[in-house]
């Protein structure tokens, strides 16, 4: 009967859509009788042979357990299955209504250096992902899945693909909840196989908080709220102090106030503190927090400016990454700055030519009101080097230019440090999550510190090399030897390229800055 169900299953040509339906049926014609909604996903590798299975081990030894069953079934079916690709069988065994095999690349696939990442753990998350989100489409409720050779990338895929926020839909319209395991009794090191299952979930819980918060509508996240979910999200595992507009007053932050000055919405600037270890020099992490950005009085297009709610995506990976590292019970101390606030506007809003003061006493003529994510980060970086951090790293989705130029491929990476960057970009390749080193020439220093009015000129002067004469005035605000700037604009939402993530906010670059300060935190042990 199983073979049967395969054959029927195989000859079905029609559209995606008719294939779901036929396999939902067949799914529900074995269930009604078990009784059944669990599913397992099961691992094999690409494999040009017809005659031929190359199974993880855990999917050899469910083979074997059903009596060669896949392997019978799937042999039948000629063409084999290539990278990403899954064939779901009913009936084989009767602890699973579902059964599905996903073809998880090349065996020993690894480091790719023209795609700067490792291509074996990426094609387990996109595999993985696909297979558990064909499940939950088919009705099943809890799925087991295969650690296929890597469990935290196994564990990484299938969470980072069941996240949707749906939160604000009605309950009907909301995706099904799907509970997922790893199935680690079929392996002799059980033990290992969950302590990696059960990083690869921090790690992507950490992706996203940062995904769930970039989502949010801008009237339910506002710079008050967003202190609200991070106190609630970090306080058991971290000191979260929450300063207002009359602190940030006190300690002459006038690039930041500058751009609250437009919104009713009071600024909040928040500092986050996690001791996994205590430093003299510990790590800072900064991170710009527009909630919703408008362009102030030099107003963007209304056509998409919807997805401004997502401009406080710097903000949010900060958050995501210190919900990550304070579960891993990383040994590093880190201090994180969050400027927050709403650039709109109003009456009082800062006006194209207006002068502020930056925190360092640097006077900024504000030439375009929409070059706002540098002034509030200005005045976070002068203020994070008060406590002598060994490094600091900010995260911000700066300029339009950075997705002109890299896209959704890369993070764009500014740094002062040749050593910081390359732990940077090993981080990324085993996260999967890209990273690309762009240049902090004099020669766009010079762009911005020609300017009529001020010290500064907040813009470049031009439309050329956009994210390099923001990322010079973000210098002219650090005095640290170990400096990275990440522009994140470009990885801000997802449109496919990441086929694990699904369509919406990325919460792109949490993971890799989480496995930077782990790789920072080994090195000083």
């Amino acid at each position: 009967m199983a073979a049967s169900v395969v054959r029927g299953v195989d000859k079905i040509n029609a559209t995606a859509r008719h294939k779901c339906i036929a396999r939902s049926l067949l799914r529900r014609s074995f269930s009604s009788s078990m009784n059944l909604n669990k599913a397992l996903v099961l691992g094999v590798y690409e494999n040009d042979s017809s005659d031929s299975i190359d199974f993880t081990g855990t999917a050899k030894k469910f083979n074997e357990k059903v009596d060669g069953k896949i392997a019978e079934l799937l042999l039948r079916v000629k063409k084999p299955l290539k990278g990403g690709k899954t064939r779901t069988l009913h009936g084989l065994d009767s602890e699973f209504s579902s059964v599905t095999v996903t073809c998880i690349g090349k065996k020993e696939e690894g480091y790719d250096e023209l795609e700067t990442v490792d291509k074996g753990r990426e094609s387990i998350r996109a595999a993985v992902a696909k297979a558990v989100l064909e499940l939950r489409e088919l009705g099943e409720n809890e799925i087991e899945v295969d650690p296929c050779g890597d469990t935290e990338a196994s564990a990484e895929g299938c969470h980072l693909a069941l996240f949707s926020y749906d939160e604000l839909k009605a309950v009907k319209n909301r995706k099904p909840t799907v509970t997922v395991s790893c199935a680690s009794r079929f392996s002799q090191d059980k033990g290992n196989i969950e302590k990696g299952w059960k990083k690869g979930i921090i790690l992507a819980d950490g992706q996203n908080l940062s995904r769930r918060l970039m989502e949010m509508p801008a009237n339910l996240l506002t710079p008050t709220k967003f202190a609200d979910i991070v106190k609630e999200q970090l306080s058991s595992k971290c000191e979260v102090i929450v300063r207002d507009k009359a602190w940030a007053e006190s300690m002459k932050m006038g690039s930041f106030l500058s751009v609250a000055r437009g919104s009713v919405e009071p600024p909040v600037f928040l500092e986050i503190e996690y001791k996994g270890k205590q430093s003299e020099t510990p790590i800072a992490l900064v991170g710009k927090g527009v909630t919703f950005d408008s362009g102030g009085i030099s107003i963007k297009p209304s056509q998409g400016m919807d997805a401004m709610r997502g401009d406080m995506g710097g903000a949010a990976c900060v958050a995501g990454t210190l919900h990550s590292i304070s579960r891993l019970e990383l040994p590093v101390h880190v201090k994180a700055f969050i400027p927050l606030c709403e650039n709109m506007p109003s009456g009082s809003a800062t006006k194209p030519g207006d002068v502020v003061t930056a925190m360092n006493g640097k006077t900024i003529q504000v030439d375009n009101t929409d070059a706002e994510g540098r002034l509030i980060l200005a005045d976070a970086l002068c203020y994070s080097q008060q406590f002598n951090p060994s490094l600091i790293l900010d995260m911000a989705t700066l300029t339009g230019a950075i997705d002109v130029a890299l896209g959704a491929g890369a993070a764009g990476v500014f740094t002062n440090s040749a050593t910081m960057w390359d732990k940077l970009q090993q981080a990324s390749i085993r996260t999967g999550d890209r990273v690309w080193r762009m240049p902090l020439f004099n020669h766009y220093t010079k762009k911005i510190t020609k300017c009529q009015l001020a010290d500064l000129n907040n813009i470049g002067g031009g439309r050329s090399a956009g994210a390099c004469t923001a990322a010079a005035f973000l210098k002219e605000f650090v005095t640290n030897k170990n400096w990275l700037h990440l522009d994140i604009a470009g990885v801000m939402s997802n449109e496919g390229a990441v086929s694990y993530l699904g369509k919406g906010m990325s919460g792109r670059p949490t993971r890799t800055i989480t496995e930077f300060i782990n790789i920072i935190s080994k090195e000083s042990q």
